[in-house]
């Protein structure tokens, strides 16, 4: 049977690194091969991979069209991102080729599109996928498939000035129970840039005025989104991937963070070019008010994949702005941290009701220009001259009787 002489077939990515399976991202060259190990002599008729891309969504929900009658809508869609065809074994005249038994490797090679891929992903309702496929064409013998996948991560760069822009922002709300005012929470809250990177920590300045005649707790959370698109509706996964808790604010008192810590755990980068696929990241500054939904300031953020240049940070021109409280960069990590809360102990119920509600997605910002940078830091320019050198020697002197008098004399 031509079965037991095929003894080993698979597909070998080239890779700088032997253990580290290799990345790659818009214009890159795929390169690998198809091992075969045959044990004894073997015909075959063709050898064919096939290079695809694709961002799928599917999710399904229950529908009621009266009381007793039920059916399922189901949603879907895709966006193809990659496909590549190319023949590694195939005579010329359509007849078999003969491999002697022992092992063979076929090259392959392929240009990923220079237009921008989009990050490879993996979520509940959908997926972004990248692949490689060969089939294997022998006479009278079922084909013989096989498939791997490869890693696609489109490079954000945080060196730029849409994200090394400071996020800030005000909010404030009125503590009501059984209609009687207890005072009023505001929040302002402030962190120096929109972009970081998976492991950095965000200095969180933020202060908090309690006017009610109750304690309130200060809290910060590091959001997720992922949003599924298909036919024009939507569907969302929001999880909590880091948390921040501050001390009790009593009546009638003020609380202020000057730089509190936030870290950012190994998260996915943003997903902002997709039409049907978008991961999101957001900062979410709230105060627990008892007997009252909570309030809560959101900020923006975009995890990007390459780093802060030293030259491009901004943070030293924000953090002057306050007195900054640097014990945060002692903070020790627990070797067994607690897990996040969940999102609905984050969200306000009239936040929640109004994303439900929501059938068409807000258009993401335009961050083209960011990801169709190279992939190298952005180093800024210094924009104002250092002082002058000081002198007790007045280098302009005066006339003496251009100097101005005392009234006295």
């Amino acid at each position: 049977m031509i079965f037991d002489k095929l003894k080993k077939f698979d597909i070998v990515f080239d890779s700088p690194e032997v253990d580290c399976p290799p990345v790659f991202s818009s214009g890159d060259v795929v390169s690998g091969r198809v091992v075969l190990d045959l044990s004894d002599e073997s015909r075959v008729y063709s050898l064919k991979l096939h290079a695809e891309g694709f961002a799928k969504v599917h999710w399904t929900e229950s529908r009621s069209a009266g009381s007793s009658t039920a059916y399922t809508q189901n949603y879907s869609d895709e966006v193809e991102y990659l496909n590549r065809r190319e023949v590694l074994l195939q005579a010329d005249n359509g007849e078999v080729t003969h491999l002697p038994a022992g092992r063979h490797e076929f090259p392959f090679s392929f240009q990923l599109p220079e237009e921008t891929l989009v990050t490879s992903f993996e979520g509940k309702h959908g997926s972004i996928r990248y692949w490689v496929k060969v089939k294997l064409h022998r006479p009278w013998a079922t084909v013989k498939k096989i498939k791997k996948e490869f890693t696609v991560i489109e490079p954000i760069d945080i060196n730029t000035p849409a994200l090394l822009a400071p996020q800030a922002g005000t909010r404030d709300k009125m503590a009501r129970a059984w209609y009687r005012n207890f005072g009023q929470v505001s929040v302002t809250a402030k962190i120096d840039r929109k972009g970081y990177t998976p492991g950095e920590v965000i200095p969180v300045f933020a202060e908090f005025d309690n006017s009610t005649s109750r304690s309130v707790v200060p809290k910060a959370y590091i959001t997720q989104t992922q949003t599924f698109i298909a036919r024009g509706t939507m569907k969302q996964k929001r999880s909590v991937v880091g948390t921040l808790c501050g001390d009790i604010v009593g009546a009638r008192c003020r609380e202020t963070w000057h730089g509190r810590a936030i870290k950012i755990p190994p998260v996915g980068p943003s997903i902002l070019q997709c039409r049907i696929i978008k991961v999101e990241y957001m900062l979410k500054v709230c105060v627990d008010v008892p007997g009252t939904s909570k309030l809560c300031l959101e900020l923006p953020l975009v995890i990007g994949t390459i780093p802060l240049h030293p030259f491009g940070s901004r943070t030293s021109s924000v953090s002057s702005q306050y007195s900054v409280n640097l014990e945060w960069l002692r903070m020790a990590i627990p070797e067994q941290p607690e897990p996040p809360p969940e999102y609905s102990s984050v969200v306000t119920e009239e936040e929640a009701e109004q994303r439900n509600n929501a059938a068409v997605p807000q258009p993401a910002e335009d961050l083209s220009g960011i990801l169709e940078r190279p992939l190298m830091a952005f180093v800024q320019e210094f924009r104002f001259r250092p002082p002058p050198v000081y002198s007790e020697i007045d280098p302009n002197p005066q006339p003496l009787n251009m100097r101005p008098r005392c009234m006295t004399c």
